[in-house]
């Protein structure tokens, strides 16, 4: 059933309201509220598919309800009601996010067909959300055991937050895949995602990597350049490998954390940024803290929460679900039948000591499928994936 919620504080155009509404259509389940504050009373505790709502109200009035509103459940269409003498805020409050306005008293017809489009409006806002935060097929995490499943979970409680996101584990294990689920499973999924490999950049360059420079900077700055923490905007910043990063960008990207600026390098110029920061490490940070190769006061910043990625060894049985998962995909890449693998072929995989985790892994699945035969046996294990 929809639900809609009418912010009237004159009972009799409420009762005309609710009748209209409640014959009109027997799924349409109407609640009631006599003024702005009792109605962001009933927000704030229900949820709702439709706000009807009154301009003049004493107490709390409709264009502050409606701001209201748009900060705590912005999905939520307000249409809203105004007196003749209220049309010019009417429009104003489409301004300020309002689907529509009808005037007192309402008119029939106009009113149900604002009804109905304004429901129609929170259908499609509610199917675009769900499938915005359905994860590319290009960062599957594959697996249903209890370390994965756990991880799974804490994904979708963090990433719809602002909350900075620590992710520890081996090479290879799939931190990378982590980052790109909190991204697209949160709000800013719209905005870019920008990965820096923080251990592949030479530390004389990182800074200006991160942060731009201006022209003239250095020696081979031949024109001002945006960093990495602008480009993000409005996005997420995946800092990989972030234990590698000298003191020097530590410094900066704990300002940009507690400021939200960055300076380019070579400038003294501000530049606000609206970025959210997951980090991802292979290193033990707390053992680089001890050792003055990381700064405590950023390990905290980053480590609002923490995710620790299990290595392969430690989740022995997802390893069928990422053989399937490896063949399939890998036949598809080559243009090849997909190859089954044999009980013995999977039990045998299953032994092994997998030092380089997931990545190791797709490897030997790879290797497998081009020498193998039709159907991959133990054999096949034996000859071609010996470590």
């Amino acid at each position: 059933m929809s639900r809609i919620l009418i912010i009237e504080d004159e009972a009799a155009i409420r009762r005309v309201l609710v009748k209209i509404l409640t014959e009109e259509n027997k799924d349409y389940e109407v609640f009631e509220a006599e003024d702005g504050l009792a109605g962001m009373e009933i927000i704030k505790k229900e949820d709702f598919d439709l706000v009807l709502c009154d301009i003049k109200m004493p107490k709390m009035d409709g264009v502050e309800v409606l701001e209201a509103v748009k900060k705590i459940k912005p999905e939520i269409p307000m249409v809203m009601i105004s007196g003749h003498g209220d049309l010019d805020t009417a429009v104003n409050t489409m301004r300020l996010g309002a689907f529509d306005y009808i005037s007192k008293p309402p008119d029939l017809n106009r009113l149900l067909n604002t009804v109905r489009i304004a429901l129609d409006r929170k259908e499609l806002v509610v199917e675009n959300t769900r499938l915005k935060k359905k994860v590319s097929k290009n960062y599957q995490m594959i697996g249903d055991s209890p370390e994965i499943e756990k991880i799974k979970d804490m994904i979708e409680k963090v990433a719809p937050t602002e909350a900075r996101v620590l992710i520890t584990g081996p090479n290879g294990t799939g931190k990378e895949l982590v980052a790109h689920w909190l991204h697209q499973k949160s709000d800013r999924s719209k905005g870019p995602m920008i990965e820096v490999n923080c251990a592949a950049i030479p530390s004389e360059l990182i800074e200006s990597e991160l942060f731009g420079h201006v022209k003239g900077a250095f020696t081979s700055a031949n024109k001002d350049r945006a960093g990495k923490f602008e480009a993000a905007n409005k996005g997420t910043i995946f800092l990989d490998e972030v234990g590698d990063m000298s003191l020097s960008a530590q410094a900066k990207v704990l300002r940009a954390l507690q400021e939200n600026k960055v300076q380019r390098v070579g400038s003294d110029k501000d530049i606000k940024v609206d970025v959210r920061v997951i980090a991802a490490t292979n290193k033990d940070l707390k053992k680089e803290i001890a050792e003055g190769n990381f700064r405590e006061d950023l390990y905290h910043r980053l480590a609002v929460i923490l995710i620790k990625v299990p290595s392969l060894n430690n989740r022995r049985d997802d390893i069928p679900l990422l053989v399937e998962y490896f063949s399939e995909k890998i036949s598809t890449d080559h243009g090849t039948a997909k190859k089954k693998f044999s009980k013995k072929a999977i039990e045998l995989l299953q032994d092994f000591d997998w030092t380089g985790n997931i990545r190791e892994l797709r490897n030997v699945v790879e290797r497998l499928i081009i020498l193998g035969g039709k159907e991959i046996s133990e054999e096949d294990v034996k000859l071609f994936a010996s470590k």
